[in-house]
């Protein structure tokens, strides 16, 4: 990790509800992207410089989270927006406590990263009744549609699927395969965990003997990996990781267990992070599912249409790729997380 994110590690581990002020593109879905969200009439049109955003992210649990936060800060003070920046620190109170206080401060756009997809209606319902648009990032919320108006992020099951038909080519159809899955409820673990199991049901000889919680980390990826070792041992063909954090965990008590990852137990995992670039170098990682985080600059793009009234798509996606041990000496200097 660089010096920059070293520092800005620090500081996110430090605020509580406290506020970042900062005086501070993925390609956008096409063109007939359904527009549910209606904008209203606006006097004039704001400049970044005049935009007032608040921002009320998960808090600092991986590196792609991190790189995530970097992309919105530095986004922010380039354009000169002004940002209101809370770290919920994987709290879902901290998360709501913050949105009200947004709301309280009369910002013109919200954005928020769900820490879980459910319990946001009345806080979501709360900012609506006070003309204040939200826009999902990263995560999406199991709310009714008219009570955001975008989200901007990954298709988290089509991350689960492209896991799923690497696992296959890997295993060729067969294998006992141990699932390390993110923070229960939340929206990338629950359908990168559909999305896996799409593609494998078709494929009677690979099965999931173990699907267990790492929270997204590697510390708690390492130590769940390190208990089913010892539960399923030389049975364990692959492992399936929601995230690269608990990935580079998983390899960790692989290798104090005494095997090789990557060669004695295949692994694929999503984010495609720096460290799993190093990881494949290294032959421990099979392939990394990528899920761009430096969303910040299409992000305040999106809340500068949406505080200016002018209609947006529901749903924006992200441009992202599969990457495999070949080519990850060539991709990984290029890449800024």
């Amino acid at each position: 990790m660089n010096l920059f994110l070293r520092s800005l590690a620090k500081l996110l581990a430090l605020l509580s509800l406290g506020f970042f002020m900062a005086a501070c593109t993925a390609k956008s879905g096409s063109d007939t992207a359904d527009l549910t969200w209606q904008p209203e009439e606006i006097n004039g049109k704001k400049t970044y410089a005049e935009l007032v955003v608040g921002y009320s992210q998960i808090g600092a649990e991986s590196e792609w989270r991190i790189g995530n936060t970097a992309s919105i800060l530095e986004a922010a003070e380039n354009l000169g927006v002004e940002l209101l920046f809370s770290d919920g620190q994987q709290r879902q109170e901290n998360q709501i406590r913050a949105i009200r206080t947004f709301i309280a401060q009369r910002v013109d756009v919200i954005g928020v990263s769900p820490v879980v997809e459910t319990g946001w209606e009345s806080v979501f319902q709360e900012a609506k009744d006070a003309g204040i648009p939200i826009i999902l990032v990263d995560r999406r919320a199991a709310v009714s549609e008219d009570l955001y108006t975008a989200y901007l992020g990954s298709d988290f099951i089509e991350e689960g699927k492209n896991a799923g038909r690497v696992m296959v080519d890997l295993l060729g159809g067969e294998g006992h395969i141990i699932e390390l899955v993110g923070t229960v409820g939340s929206a990338p673990a629950l359908d990168r965990y559909a999305g896996f199991r799409e593609i494998i049901q078709e494929y009677p000889g690979m099965k999931i003997i173990a699907s267990e919680s790492g929270d997204f980390t590697r510390a708690k990826g390492e130590e769940v990996m390190a208990d089913l070792l010892k539960l399923y041992g030389d049975e364990i063909d692959a492992v399936y990781a929601h995230n690269d954090d608990m990935a580079i965990g998983a390899i960790r008590a692989i290798e104090a267990y005494g095997l090789k990852p990557g060669e004695d137990i295949k692994i694929v995992s999503i984010d495609a992070i720096r460290d799993a670039f190093q990881m494949m170098i290294d032959g421990k990682l099979n392939a990394t599912i990528e899920c761009n985080p430096l969303l910040g600059p299409q992000f305040f793009e999106l809340a500068l249409k949406v505080a200016n009234g002018e209609p947006v798509p529901k749903w924006i996606p992200s441009e992202e790729g599969v990457f495999f041990p070949e080519d990850a000496a060539e991709i990984m200097p290029l890449r800024r997380y």
